[in-house]
């Protein structure tokens, strides 16, 4: 049993607040950004959870396979790809062991998964395992140094929260996971948690820019 599986039916809750929105748009920018993505692109997308990130790039035509240990976060994830008719496949998969061959898919993304992975270098490994050469593999994670960081650090002292088993990393942790290194690792986020609505913007993301790191970390992989 997954420790997601008790979470899945409020899980897209967070995505519904003003905070939780703006952040789920500078993360996506950022990845999108490194990713980018295209029509027909075979796209994996490795500890999927609700499909968050699986349906954006299911909209942008990609050909999408979400992969995830709790089965019950995958049942959410199907049923928001039936109601938009989207064609997105949701299996239920360790990244550590996923049963494709190698070279399977263009492209593999993990967004905020990697911080409950045990062992996060075969992970990665895996990933670009199973991506075709001059492939990219794209890991996206919290910044253990940043407001954010802080915050669900003390989030994890808290009996009932999943943060419990999270480890996050730092920029440079999350570059030493490849067998080489990354084309490109890049912060977003920059608005701290505690930020107002009135901030919750462009402008106060540009404004926290220059006070502080991050909360977001995304780093790009590219198979020789």
């Amino acid at each position: 049993m997954s420790i997601f599986d008790g979470e899945a039916a409020g899980y897209d809750s967070w995505f519904e607040s003003p905070l939780g929105r703006f952040a789920d748009e500078a993360e996506t920018e950022c990845a999108l950004e490194l990713l980018k993505p295209s029509p027909g692109m075979r796209v994996l997308d490795a500890g999927c959870g609700t499909g968050n990130f699986s349906l954006k790039l299911a909209r942008m035509g990609c050909s999408v396979t979400g992969a995830d240990i709790s089965e019950n976060m995958l049942a959410v994830a199907r049923k928001k790809a039936a109601a938009e008719g989207l064609a997105a496949e949701f299996v239920i998969m360790d990244v550590l062991d996923l049963e494709y061959p190698d070279e399977s898919f263009d492209a593999a993304v993990s967004m905020a998964a990697f911080e409950f992975i045990s062992d996060r270098e075969k992970a990665l490994g895996e990933m670009l395992r199973a991506v075709k050469r001059g492939g990219v593999a794209l890991v996206g994670t919290i910044n253990r140094n940043s407001a954010w960081g802080e915050m669900y650090a003390e989030a994890a002292k808290m009996e009932n929260s999943v943060f419990r088993h999270a480890r996050l990393m730092t920029a440079s942790e999350l570059a030493d996971l490849g067998p080489h290194p990354p084309e490109e690792v890049r912060e977003c986020l920059f608005i701290p948690p505690g930020a107002s609505d009135d901030e919750l913007c462009a402008e106060g993301e540009r404004k926290y820019y220059r006070k502080g790191r991050g909360g977001f970390l995304c780093a790009l992989w590219r198979k020789p």
